[in-house]
């Protein structure tokens, strides 16, 4: 019994280490200097830690953190707030539906969880060169916020099923149409999934680096916070001091945005997993 413990304790910290270690390397490359991260990445820093690197990377004339910081915020709300308001009346439609096609369309909407989004960027480049929004942002609105969609309504349809359908039946006898019922009674008992879809979208869509760099393009001025580690690359050198700073100031939000809004998440997924 004691073995057996031991060997579950052993395992998880090496699981630890494992999924720790890049973030360790991250964090602690980002405050060496050059030499340091070429002579021993994973050693703590000879010279002492500096913030040096971190200054470069905020004032750098080739990579504006503020301004790219702006951007991707502003993409992770406009990004939300069209899925919410898409997939919402969707899987109100589809929770309370008894035909087959509901559950065809629900069936439909999933395979896009199957779907890895590098696998269908050359067909949006096509359609978004068709239209005209190649290289620019309401095309990759666009594009974000399909990718969301799945996911958004999967959690949605499954809360609104926990739902009861006496609360319909009580707003449509005080005349409250189809859609007023949702939007009135619905839709604000809907919070919990509603900030954890928010959550979930908004960490990929910050994080998300190879559809801003393909959709937006290095000619188009337009760059998110994770397409900037970029700056610190050039063809034939790489400041990797330059590097692990901009990834560090990269990552540093998603991970204190999602460590405050954990149990939301948690909570998002699991209240409406009980039908009631």
């Amino acid at each position: 019994m004691i073995a057996r413990r031991i060997g579950w304790f052993a395992g998880i910290l090496a699981l630890v280490a494992l999924m720790g270690a890049p973030l360790y390397l991250l964090v602690t490359n980002a405050f060496k200097t050059e030499d340091d991260i070429l002579g021993a990445p994973f050693a703590p820093p000879a010279q002492g830690f500096t913030l040096d690197n971190i200054i470069a990377a905020a004032t750098s004339t080739d990579f504006n953190v503020i301004a790219a910081y702006g951007t991707t915020a502003l993409l992770v709300v406009i990004v939300n707030v069209l899925s919410i308001l898409v997939t919402g009346p969707a899987a109100y439609a589809i929770a309370r539906g008894t035909r087959r096609i509901h559950r065809a369309v629900m069936l439909v909407m999933l395979a896009g969880l199957f779907i890895p989004s590098q696998t269908i960027v050359i067909p949006v480049i096509y359609v978004l060169k068709t239209v005209g929004l190649m290289g620019t942002m309401p095309g990759l609105i666009l594009f974000q916020t399909a990718l969301t969609i799945p996911t958004t309504l999967f959690l949605f349809t499954a809360y609104v099923q926990s739902i009861p359908r006496e609360l319909d039946e009580a707003a449509r006898i005080d005349g409250a149409s189809r859609i007023g019922t949702f939007w009135r009674v619905i839709f604000p008992l809907m919070a919990p999934a509603i900030a954890t879809a928010v959550v979930l979208n908004a960490v990929g869509v910050w994080a998300d680096f190879v559809n801003p760099r393909i959709i937006l393009g290095p000619g188009s001025g337009l760059y998110t916070v994770t397409t900037g580690v970029f700056a610190a690359i050039s063809k034939y050198s790489t400041d990797y001091a330059l590097v692990y700073s901009n990834m560090l100031l990269a990552v540093v939000p998603v991970i204190v945005f999602y460590v405050l809004l954990q149990k939301r998440i948690i909570g998002g997924l699991t209240s409406g997993a009980v039908k009631g």
